[in-house]
């Protein structure tokens, strides 16, 4: 199983999303980086993504994008093998 790795805050209803499809593939092991808590972070988030809302993504090496763009890989059948690598 690929690592995954979420940017999230705590009242963000996407990033909630993004962790209840991910679970529903059985990833249980996911780090949750929130950057409501850290400001930090989420400079490290904006320079990592160039982006600046949450969820941001990745799987392994590889930066999905948001809850839309996970959502959609899913939809392509693209998910399964990427959480499988």
């Amino acid at each position: 199983m690929a690592k995954v790795t979420i940017y999230t805050t705590a009242i963000c209803p996407f990033c909630v999303s993004a962790k209840r499809l991910l679970a529903s593939k059985g990833i249980v092991n996911i780090t949750e980086v929130r950057v409501d808590r850290e400001p930090a972070k989420r400079k490290e988030m904006m320079a990592k993504s160039g982006q600046r809302t949450v969820p941001q993504i990745w799987i392994g090496e590889r930066h999905v994008g948001g809850f839309t763009d996970l959502s959609a890989l899913d939809k392509r059948g693209e998910l399964d093998p990427l959480l499988a690598s």
